[in-house]
């Protein structure tokens, strides 16, 4: 054959082809560098666009339990937008921990960083020890990289001491043409799905179902209230939907009347504009009359407090969300986008018996759970636009600066939108609308 594997895969090529070519001994990937760690010193704002770089990489050595797979398309998360301003810390301090552990591990510890914890694409090889996968299978990636070998991993993937998230706390990531995953990162792709759609999912989907509906987060019964923070955001959007799909009343904040008219495309009836709240003061979610405030509005949608926040946004709402929450409620928390610091009440934590419990991405099976919900319909991806990967800066910058809604996918060996649907009686049975409800 004449063809480069790239080609190849972009042209459908069956296994027996994949596998006759050779791999590539080079690729394509968005790259933060080692030299580049102390460029925002001093700098009020820290331009991810001066910091991702698209250029050409070693392809490296496959271990035993891996994967190598021909990245059709990736997205953004927010862990890309904090590698790239290398806050809260530079993630090359991951990398070389993972080289002091020797053997597999030392290949990740490189003068740059392969970024993305997101992928869907076609294995291309299989390492020696990889079972239930083959050359030739569409898959998606789960972005949490587990030790296997570790007691607690048994008990819960997110509990073991190795466990990382992939192409974040690790190199070879989803940004790229290529990426090396362990097979234990592995999900069919579900056929319903674009290569776009389908890699937008599996990081913000599966953070949000362990958060509400797994036994280890917030378990969400039926008619419980649920009050969503960026409610069209990565992480909300998918957190309305399972909301939702599990019959609770999701309660969705967002910041302007076209992302309100995108939830309640969803299903979402009410919705209340922050703006509203703030009336020209940034601060005031960050007081108690603000608080009142929001609550008063929230009683006013769905005639009660909220059993449920979702929290992800951190420091500027983490305080409201506490006090927000009713009697015995629960504030389940994955993250801290505005900043790490919490202040809040605690008066209002222990006098009125609520809990704050943390939640870190998903296991596999909580992953596997998830995906089946969209190759079923019952979820639908939340992609608002899609870049080429040579633009990955502008693409994580528009997340950096909240410019989007959604998802932001980024095309990498896909040289279009709209490809890799291998159900489209299915997909027709979902509805083109329903799927593209943040396209249109």
């Amino acid at each position: 054959m004449n063809s480069t594997m790239s080609e190849a895969v972009i042209a459908g090529a069956e296994a027996q082809d994949l596998k006759a070519l050779p791999v590539p001994e080079s690729f394509t990937a968005a790259v933060v560098r080692a030299c580049d760690v102390s460029m925002f010193d001093g700098v009020e704002d820290k331009d991810v666009r001066k910091s991702l770089f698209v250029e050409e990489v070693p392809m490296p050595e496959l271990a035993p339990d891996e994967a190598l797979i021909a990245v059709m398309a990736s997205a953004i998360n927010y862990n890309t937008v904090w590698t790239a301003m290398f806050e809260p810390l530079p993630t090359f301090q991951f990398l070389k921990q993972m080289g002091k552990a020797g053997g597999w591990e030392s290949r990740h510890d490189l003068p740059y960083q392969v970024v993305g914890s997101d992928a869907s694409g076609v294995i291309v090889r299989t390492g020696s020890s990889v079972r239930k996968w083959k050359v030739g299978d569409h898959v998606v990636v789960a972005p949490a990289y587990v030790d296997e070998q570790d007691p607690d991993t048994h008990r819960d993937g997110m509990l073991g001491a190795g466990q990382k998230a992939w192409g974040f706390e690790t190199n070879f990531g989803g940004l790229a043409h290529y990426a090396i995953v362990r097979a234990s990162q592995l999900m069919p792709k579900p056929a319903v799905l674009t290569w776009e759609e389908a890699a937008a999912n599996p990081l913000c989907a599966s953070t949000a179902y362990r958060m509400l509906v797994s036994e280890r987060g917030a378990r969400m019964k039926q008619g419980d209230v649920v009050l969503v923070w960026g409610a069209t955001g990565g992480l909300g959007s998918y957190a309305v939907q399972l909301v939702l799909n599990g019959g609770g009343i999701p309660v969705g904040v967002v910041n302007s009347p076209e992302k309100a008219a995108v939830l309640r495309s969803l299903g979402c009836e009410a919705v209340i504009n922050r703006s509203d709240i703030e009336d020209g003061d940034p601060c005031a979610l960050q007081r108690t009359d603000g608080w009142k405030k929001l609550g008063a509005a929230i009683r006013e949608a769905v005639g009660e407090d909220p059993h449920i926040v979702f929290e992800h946004t951190g420091q500027k709402t983490f305080g409201a969300s506490v006090f927000l929450a009713r009697r015995g409620g629960t504030i389940i928390t994955c993250g801290s986008s505005t900043g790490y610091e919490h202040t809040y009440d605690n008066r209002y934590l222990w006098m009125r018996l609520k809990r704050i419990i943390g939640s870190h991405g998903a296991n596999l099976h909580e992953q596997c759970e998830v995906n089946r919900l969209f190759s079923l319909g019952h979820l639908v991806p939340t992609l608002s636009r899609t870049y080429a990967l040579r633009d990955v800066g502008a693409a994580a910058r528009s997340v950096q600066t909240n410019q989007h809604i959604g998802k932001v996918g980024v095309l990498c060996l896909a040289p279009n939108p709209g490809q890799g649907v291998t159900d489209p009686q299915a997909r027709a049975k979902v509805g083109e609308d329903r799927l593209r409800i943040f396209r249109r």
